[in-house]
């Protein structure tokens, strides 16, 4: 339902019968969206039972609460972090900087403050309001910035040294994910949209530079940041020069057609807080696989989400993805359908509201 400002982006492989109503937002026409992604899925080893035993089933992990930002600088720019090619979760892909719920550090703050904290230990950058001290100087921060990751230090005791408030009201709810049931490890994520107005960092606010952050773990989790546009970003995952996730995609190709042009305007923040403060905003997404015989027969699989006719949607409402893997369990293609007017037509009704801290 994005048009995208490159149009090669974009491939139409299913027809859609039904189109949306009309509206003021032009990005929110109904398409097709066809995306290819390479990552290793996750899988467990189990030994055989013995003769006789029966062997159940083992109970979902609960998803842990986390949290991620979208940065956006005044080039419409959004920052991505490549993550370690062996880390045990989203390996070698690029996402936005997020993580957990942290007890120790986020305890009484909640979210929006996880996701300044993640931001800060994963980029150096710090989402902060102006102060009329200033920020420290950068060799500081790295120092601040290394200890926080290691827990050998608290944010929250960092800005109240520096009289320094977090930003948390800029951070605009922009969609929840949660991790299906069938995976080891699962993440009810809370994804918000911010606009870097100042430099508020260690390193780097703009441009499509790739900086190396040491981090006290050697580099565990992420191992270079950037920024750049998010319709440069999905032209280099159709080249296969980057991996992304389906809610990283998801988002970037809503951003993408949001945020046309290098200079960020007023207008282009209004629509995004539009969608924040609407039914987008507060959708939570459960990935849900069906079963469709005519997509078996060509070798995918099909997820939907809410909103989707085989998720409680109306008929002819299209919110889902076909997916197709390769050999070693990796996906090798998928296709995002969403055939409704994001600004005036999500059903409300099927989404739960996100959990609060």
């Amino acid at each position: 339902m994005i048009s995208l400002a490159r149009p090669h982006v974009i491939r139409r492989p299913v027809r859609i019968s039904r189109m949306p109503i009309s509206c003021s937002f032009p990005a929110t026409s109904a398409t097709t969206f066809t995306f290819y992604y390479s990552t290793t899925r996750a899988s467990t080893m189990s030994s055989r039972p013995a003769a006789g035993i029966v062997q159940s089933r083992p109970t979902p992990q609960a998803p842990r609460p986390s949290a991620t930002a979208i940065v956006v600088n005044s080039q419409n720019e959004v920052l991505l972090v490549h993550r370690n090619p062996k880390s045990s979760s989203f390996a070698n892909a690029h996402v936005f900087p997020g993580g957990n719920y942290d007890k120790k550090q986020d305890e009484g703050q909640g979210l929006p403050f996880t996701a300044i904290r993640e931001v800060f230990e994963e980029s150096g950058l710090l989402l902060v309001h102006p102060s009329s001290s200033g920020l420290p100087i950068d060799a500081e921060l790295d120092k601040a910035r290394e200890a926080i990751h290691a827990q050998k230090r608290l944010l929250n005791d960092f800005l109240i040294e520096h009289d320094l408030k977090p930003n948390v009201e800029g951070l605009l709810p922009f969609t929840t994910w949660i991790t299906p049931p069938i995976y080891p490890k699962r993440f009810r994520t809370q994804f918000y949209v911010t606009f870097l107005d100042e430099t508020r960092s260690a390193g780097f606010s703009s441009g499509d530079k790739q900086e190396r952050l040491p981090t006290p773990d050697g580099g565990q989790e992420v191992i270079e940041a950037r920024f750049v546009h998010p319709t440069k970003a999905l032209e280099e995952f159709y080249s296969e020069r980057i991996t992304l996730f389906p809610p990283q995609f998801y988002l970037l190709t809503t951003l993408s057609s949001l945020l046309e042009g290098p200079r960020n305007t007023p207008e282009q923040r209004e629509r995004v807080r539009a969608l924040s403060n609407g039914a987008f905003g507060q959708m939570v997404i459960n990935p849900r696989v069906i079963r469709d015989k005519d997509a078996e027969a060509e070798g995918y699989k099909v997820i939907t989400y809410e909103g989707d006719e085989a998720n409680g949607g109306s008929p002819g409402r299209r919110h889902r993805c076909r997916l197709k893997f390769g050999q070693g369990g990796s996906a090798t293609y998928i296709t995002l359908e969403r055939n409704f007017d994001i600004f005036t037509e999500i059903e409300s009704h099927l989404f739960s509201a996100p959990a609060k801290l």
